[in-house]
């Protein structure tokens, strides 16, 4: 089956990429230090507003970076989504000012991402979440009023809807650090803005501010501030949640069909992201990214692209 063959390849690129990211692990020797899956903090709080509508708060200060413990933990959040009979609605968002949720965790031990197993999909754990997400029957919807870098794109993107504020921001800045992404970017993004619009976004590595994202298509609305921006959302999750359950998961399974990629697609994005993050230039760059302070300090993970072309134009 096909997705025997990518899950075959990534077991591949899993063995080759031992060694990848040494200089970005090196030069994480002094930041956090990892906590196993069992001493985390919930990174994902579950607020019950309704039977039929619930928030999630994404709470991993002081950058909400995405690591093997949201993994795990947001796994449990989107089984608890799959089960749950009375759901139709849920929105995430976030509790950390100025994130949404970034990229990935640099200073992990790496073993940890590469002995997690396959997910219900037969996919990795993270495209397997994000597809699963998109498939399910509830409506989902991203409320960005920050950075959304990386996997907050991609979670973004993964989610049926998504509302920012003008002062959100979102970006694929992988190119930047000479990798590819992993979280299904390049399947999902041409069908929501464009071929041009989606190279534009995945070549750069820039950010796109909130007002520039609705006219992309990147988001469905833009609002002046993060106040309105939440009272949209919560009016229109309240409505939804007023709805038939089974009509709601009827006219999501019809759109996908149209709309989604193929989940063998979003498969080939992860196997890329392996094998291009052990390429000598993404282990520079990250490296130097984490030398330069990237997980640390604010000012890396706000400016994101200026110091991803600061790295980039150096020799590796």
């Amino acid at each position: 089956m096909k997705l025997q063959r990518i899950a075959s390849t990534i077991a591949v690129a899993g063995l080759l990429l031992g060694s990848a990211i040494l200089a970005g692990q090196a030069a994480a020797d002094t930041a956090k230090k990892p906590q196993s899956a069992t001493n985390a903090p919930n990174q994902f709080l579950v607020n019950k507003v309704s039977a039929e509508y619930w928030r999630v708060q994404i709470n991993n200060p002081p950058y909400n970076i995405y690591g093997p413990d949201s993994t795990l933990q947001f796994e449990k959040v989107v089984a608890d989504i799959e089960k749950d009979s009375k759901l139709k609605v849920v929105v995430f968002a976030s509790e950390v000012p100025g994130f949404f949720l970034t990229h990935y965790d640099f200073a992990e031990p790496l073993q940890r991402t590469l002995d997690m197993p396959n997910g219900k999909t037969g996919l990795p754990p993270l495209p397997d979440m994000l597809v699963r997400l998109s498939k399910s029957p509830v409506v989902s919807i991203s409320e960005i009023n920050g950075r959304a870098t990386g996997v907050g794109s991609e979670l973004a993107l993964a989610s049926d809807m998504r509302f920012a504020s003008d002062q959100a921001v979102l970006s694929q800045f992988e190119i930047g650090a000479g990798f590819t992404p992993g979280g299904g970017p390049m399947a999902r993004l041409p069908r929501l803005i464009g071929r041009g619009r989606a190279l534009e976004v995945l070549l750069s590595g820039n950010d796109i501010d909130g007002n520039l994202a609705e006219r992309y298509g990147y988001v469905n609305r833009s609002f002046p501030d993060g106040a309105k921006l939440h009272s949209f959302v919560d009016s229109l999750a309240r409505r939804i949640a007023t709805f038939d359950k089974e009509t709601i998961g009827e006219i999501k399974e019809l759109v996908n069909i149209a709309s989604l990629p193929t989940d063998e697609d979003l498969g080939k994005e992860w196997v890329s992201f392996l094998r291009s993050v052990q390429r000598p230039a993404a282990q520079h760059h990250i490296g130097r990214l984490m030398e330069l302070g990237l997980q640390q300090k604010a000012d890396v993970e706000i400016n994101l692209p200026k110091y991803t072309g600061q790295v980039s134009a150096e020799k590796p």
